[in-house]
């Protein structure tokens, strides 16, 4: 049972998870469009690898210093490949793989002596959602408001080098906040739901934030991981989403 007490501790956490379901359904949809499925992997992952690195130079880092370095990875890595679509976009998908498992080899190789490495590693790739403050919400709320606002407002920053930017910058935010695979989960899956709909925003919102509710029901009335069990919802949902959207058009 989900009692009144416990669903205020886990409002922050709500709220934070629909906030990014906000953000990614256009940025996943723009993805699924450019056939780069695996950036936000390798974005996700680049960012955690900031994340390390700022715990590793810096013994207690505050969150500004976190933010800081892993927003520099993360755009250097949008930079990269913008780049890369430029010169060889062929070979894009390729190289945009191969950098997700070279960012996750070093991030394994940085905190392999480190006592607490294995789980800064786990926090990293499925999150603490459940332990998001509204102190959390509101360090990363402007962020995405920023993003939103230029997406909708300035439609132009949607191409080229605009939309790596925007994305390495919601992606270093949603890491920090749900962890690498929830990242990816909410990406992609919902925009995969959104695929013939007559309206895919408002498609790939509902899908995600249905996702979302259920997951954390079931995490909490399971006592099980939240972000693996978001993974599953996600991809449930999204099923549902394509099985209903077949019917309809059968």
């Amino acid at each position: 049972m989900i009692n009144n007490d416990l669903l205020t501790l886990i409002y922050p956490a709500i709220f934070a998870c629909l906030l990014i379901i906000f953000t990614h359904a256009p940025l996943g949809i723009e993805v699924i469009k450019r056939g780069i499925i695996f950036i936000d992997l390798a974005v996700a992952q680049i960012a955690g690898l900031g994340i390390i690195t700022a715990s590793i130079i810096f013994p207690n880092p505050s969150n500004i210093i976190i933010q800081v370095i892993a927003l520099s990875f993360a755009m250097m890595s949008g930079l990269f490949f913008r780049k890369m679509e430029i010169l060889i976009p062929k070979q894009l998908e390729a190289i945009i793989g191969t950098t997700f498992i070279l960012a996750s080899s070093i991030a394994i190789l940085m905190v392999a002596n480190n006592p607490h490495g294995a789980k800064e590693l786990l926090n990293i790739l499925s999150g603490e959602i459940l332990f998001i403050t509204w102190e959390k919400v509101i360090h990363h709320l402007p962020i995405y408001i920023f993003i939103m606002s230029i997406w909708f407002f300035k439609p132009i920053y949607r191409k080229g080098l605009g939309f790596y930017l925007l994305f390495a910058l919601a992606i270093t935010s949603s890491v920090q906040l749900v962890g690498v695979y929830v990242v990816f989960a909410s990406l992609i899956l919902p925009a995969l739901a959104s695929l013939d709909y007559k309206k895919p925003y408002i498609a790939a919102w509902t899908c995600g934030s249905i996702s979302i509710i259920v997951g954390i029901s079931l995490s909490i009335m399971f006592d099980m991981p939240t972000g693996p069990i978001l993974v599953l919802s996600f991809l449930i949902i999204t099923l549902m989403f394509l099985i209903v959207r077949k019917t309809l058009n059968s």
